[in-house]
């Protein structure tokens, strides 16, 4: 089952026919929101093991070279679509684009679980304050 199908199966209040792009903005149900955070932090902690075992923390890290690595890995999906977007060279059953972006992602994890940082209620948090802001934030151009 893909993950819009257990959506709508936890989530009764979307309708089986509504198409994702007319749904309102807003948070899914709790339990979906609960299964996004288990599964989250399972995926995140598995990250960090990983990056663990390939030698990225047999040393400190400071703040600033995790996350410029974390922007590189955007710079990397810009190009990718500045090029228009070919397969990937390591996961050719996906674009460049998604798989520099499953970096970002992978890197956001890494260093979340490395220093406990609750990535997955933050994301839900932020979600629910940003389905209650103004159209374009209050005024702003992009």
């Amino acid at each position: 089952m893909n993950p819009e199908q257990q959506e709508r199966t936890m989530d009764q209040s979307v309708s089986n026919s509504e198409p994702r792009s007319t749904r309102r903005p807003g948070l899914p149900s709790e339990s979906v929101t609960r299964s996004f955070q288990n599964y989250f932090e399972i995926i995140q902690s598995n990250a960090h093991l990983i990056a663990r075992s390939k030698g990225w923390w047999d040393e400190g890290r400071e703040l600033g070279t995790v996350i410029a690595l974390m922007h590189s890995e955007l710079s990397e999906a810009l190009e990718y679509g500045r090029k228009g977007d070919g397969r990937s060279d390591h996961i050719p059953d996906y674009s460049g684009i998604e798989e520099e972006l499953a970096d970002v992602i992978i890197r956001i994890m890494d260093f979340a679980e490395k220093n406990d940082l609750r990535i997955a209620e933050a994301i839900i948090a932020k979600m629910a304050f940003n389905a209650n802001r103004e159209h374009k934030h209050g005024g702003k151009k992009f």
